[in-house]
């Protein structure tokens, strides 16, 4: 049995194709289309109509792929910058219409619950009390759990493309002391609360997941993605640290010819270091373990352990929530 799954960030739309045998996802076939929302759409506007028929032609193209590869109708879901936007509800449904693909959004607290799915999984149960940290582009997840799923998650606007827009985007490359000076207090300021239980709770492990977190790992020394994905990847705090006082001393175009940091994501690098970095101080880690498996993983290994039924409803519901926030879905008892 192949399922297949469509992702629908911030910068691209991403198809992951995987085996279903014997309950483990292994991907046979990946692809990807660069859309860019996060250029297009300001942090909490509308969806473009130009931005809206990109979409489609990606989610049909993606579709398209999937039955080539031998998958069912792909899980598709857009994550931070449709949710927000107040004309979400028509981008889904023109979506929907013109590829038979119902795109939904997950609430934030969704997307951590289910990218710690997948991190578990990935990690196993020697990681004991897993905490996660997750960068978009448009929210920041946050995770801790001591079993399957997660006891307590958090979503938070500090996504590195949305900071971007708010603090980054005034022309100034590279930024000025008082830009960065500001936008880290916003960061601080809103992890507070998230980064305090995180420490209360003392996990024993911690991971990050998104491609944010993979780039500024390489940044900070770990081994390149042609190492492969059992490779192991730490990143810690101070080179963290290190890492965004070199961001921010250059222009994004110097910053695209450092090692990991490709020239799509070079002007919200910056951003997103500084909330790396923030919420591994505020927290108390010293080091993560940069995870491949994430929210893809997790939705796939929920198909596979709970049926469809469980995407019916997160369909449904996102379907029939007011925009810009959807109602969270409870997935199921962390004690399972």
């Amino acid at each position: 049995m192949r399922i297949s799954v469509v992702d629908v960030g911030s910068n691209t739309v991403r198809l992951m194709v995987a085996d279903a045998e014997g309950g483990v996802p292994l991907p046979v076939h990946t692809a990807k289309w660069r859309l860019r929302l996060s250029e297009q759409v300001r942090p909490g506007g509308p969806v473009p109509e130009e931005a809206v028929e990109r979409l489609v032609e990606a989610v049909a193209d993606a579709s398209r792929t999937a039955d080539r590869w031998g998958a069912s109708g792909p899980l598709a879901f857009a994550t931070a910058v449709v949710r927000a936007a107040p004309n979400r509800r028509e981008v889904l449904r023109t979506v929907h219409a013109r590829t038979g693909v119902p795109l939904c959004t997950l609430p934030g607290e969704v997307e951590a619950e289910l990218t710690f799915l997948g991190a578990r999984r990935w990690m196993g149960w020697r990681s004991g009390p897993l905490a996660l940290l997750d960068i978009g582009g448009g929210s920041l997840e946050i995770a801790f759990g001591r079993g399957r799923l997660p006891g307590f998650v958090s979503s938070l606007p500090l996504g590195a493309a949305r900071l971007t827009h708010e603090f980054l985007a005034g022309g100034q490359d590279p930024a000025s002391p008082d830009q960065l000076k500001a936008l880290r207090r916003k960061v601080r300021h809103q992890l507070r609360d998230a980064a305090a239980r995180i420490r209360w709770e003392g996990p024993r492990t911690a991971v990050a997941t998104s491609r944010t977190f993979q780039q500024l790992g390489r940044l900070c020394g770990a081994p390149p993605g042609r190492h492969g994905p059992f490779t192991e990847r730490r990143m810690r705090c101070s080179d963290l640290g290190d890492a965004v006082a070199r961001l921010a001393a250059l222009s994004a175009a110097e910053r695209a010819r450092l090692p990991g940091i490709s020239a799509p994501r070079a002007a919200q690098s910056l951003a997103g270091a500084v909330v790396g970095h923030t919420a591994m101080k505020l927290t108390g880690l010293e080091s993560v373990a940069l995870c491949p498996w994430a929210i893809r993983e997790g939705v796939l290994l929920r198909h596979i352990e709970d049926g469809p039924s469980w995407w019916s409803e997160v369909v449904r519901r996102s379907d029939e929530a007011a925009p810009p926030a959807p109602v969270p879905l409870r997935l199921a008892s962390a004690s399972n």
